[in-house]
Formats: C-alpha cells, sequence, structure tokens
C-alpha cells in the first residue's frame, strides 16, 4: 500500500511518468498499483507512462491485456562484453 500511495501523492504532485529502473523483480502486485495510478491520472485526462520496465512486469501486462492502457518503455539491457 505504501508504494499505491507514493505514485498517488506523485500524480497529486504532478507527475504522470514512472520510472521503474532500478527494479526487476515485480509481480502483480505492481501492476495492481499501475492500475490505481491509472485511474487517478484518468481523471485529469492524462495516461500514465512507464519508463524502463522490466521484462517480467512488461509480461504480466500483455497477459492480463492491459497493453493498450499503460504507455510502457521497456528496459533493454544489452550484455556487456570485454
Amino acid at each position: 500500500m505504501q508504494v499505491i500511495a507514493a505514485g498517488k501523492a506523485a500524480i497529486l504532485a504532478g507527475e504522470c511518468e514512472f520510472d521503474f529502473s532500478g527494479l526487476s523483480q515485480l509481480d502483480s502486485s505492481a501492476v495492481a498499483a499501475m492500475i490505481a495510478w491509472q485511474r487517478d491520472l484518468l481523471v485529469k485526462s492524462q495516461q500514465i507512462t512507464c519508463l524502463h520496465v522490466p521484462a517480467g512486469l512488461d509480461s504480466l501486462i500483455r497477459l492480463y491485456g492491459l497493453s493498450a492502457q499503460f504507455v510502457t518503455h521497456t528496459s533493454v539491457h544489452t550484455p556487456e562484453r570485454h
């Protein structure tokens, strides 16, 4: 619930972009938070934009049939070469 509240506070402050960089292990609770944030933004005629979405979260969004509801930019990891 703290994550949802933090997102809602950010929305009240005018944010509509959420950066998921630094997060690698996310589950369906992240999707629930995104739905709550999107609901708040729709009242303001805005849409959530999710940056650096990990592949696992992107898969969940697609699995639940929510791709059209979110603007997502997935993380692109390129392997290091030595």
